[in-house]
């Protein structure tokens, strides 16, 4: 699978369809766990002071460009990125693949009775959608290898993950091998939107790459994630300025 290099963030040229299409396949190997990282701009800022998360980034076997910001930077920085594949976006279409070829979808992470009310609106979205399991984020250390246990045990074929970055991250690095599920993807708040606890931005707003400031608006304890944007801005133009490396 290609790639490109946005601020030291490796990050696949894909496309939606390529990306289901590529899921649909490993979803028969059960000899191997993939892992797909969701790449937004807020990832390649943190990854730059956290290297265990730069290490998982690389390592991936999917990065999918989520967000107008990582759009933006692959434009101002001559790359080939040109299409979105969001958290979000890739949530609904992984349901909508399960009604018609009958995958198996665990929902782990979000509030206590977010993933549940999330999974309950999908199936109703998305008739004959096979969401085998949910379990919120909020659970303690002791209580992990209890939830480690019933996913194996229900033996998914996709895990969702919402814990936020980078937290999903490492907790699928670390488990992704002990619960065999063949892909696990990491979807930051997907839950909360699905679920109908936060609402999408307008579709003009989305598509004007201003759905951070429709969030922010909403939300303002998102605040620590949007001030990664300058900072993200920033990279992108010294790195365009030959300032740092690629």
């Amino acid at each position: 699978m290609d790639s490109e290099t946005i601020t030291g963030l490796k990050v696949h040229l894909v496309s939606m369809d390529e990306a289901l299409g590529t899921i649909a396949e490993w979803v028969k190997d059960r000899q191997r766990q993939r892992h797909i990282v969701t790449a937004d701009a807020s990832m390649a800022v943190i990854a730059r002071r956290d290297p265990e998360l730069s290490d998982i980034i690389r390592e991936a076997d999917m990065v999918t460009p989520d967000g107008a910001g990582i759009i933006w930077a692959s434009r101002l920085l001559r790359r080939k990125i040109v299409s979105k594949v969001s958290g979000v976006d890739l949530v609904g279409q992984l349901c909508c693949m399960s009604a018609h070829s009958g995958c198996r979808i665990f929902f782990l992470g979000a509030a206590p009775g977010v993933a549940a009310e999330a999974a309950e609106k999908l199936r109703a979205k998305y008739p004959g959608a096979q969401i085998v399991g949910t379990q919120d984020g909020y659970f303690s250390a002791k209580d992990e290898p209890g939830v480690v246990n019933t996913i194996r045990e229900l033996a998914p074929d996709i895990l969702l993950v919402a814990f936020g970055i980078p937290k999903q991250e490492k907790w699928i690095k670390r488990y992704k091998g002990e619960i065999g599920v063949p892909v696990s993807v990491g979807i930051g708040g997907s839950f909360d939107v699905f679920s109908g606890r936060v609402s999408r931005a307008p579709v003009w707003m989305q598509k004007r790459g201003l759905e951070w400031l429709y969030r922010l608006a909403k939300n303002p304890k998102k605040i620590s994630k949007v001030m990664t944007l300058p900072q993200f801005a920033i990279l992108t133009v010294l790195t365009k300025l030959k300032m740092l490396p690629n």
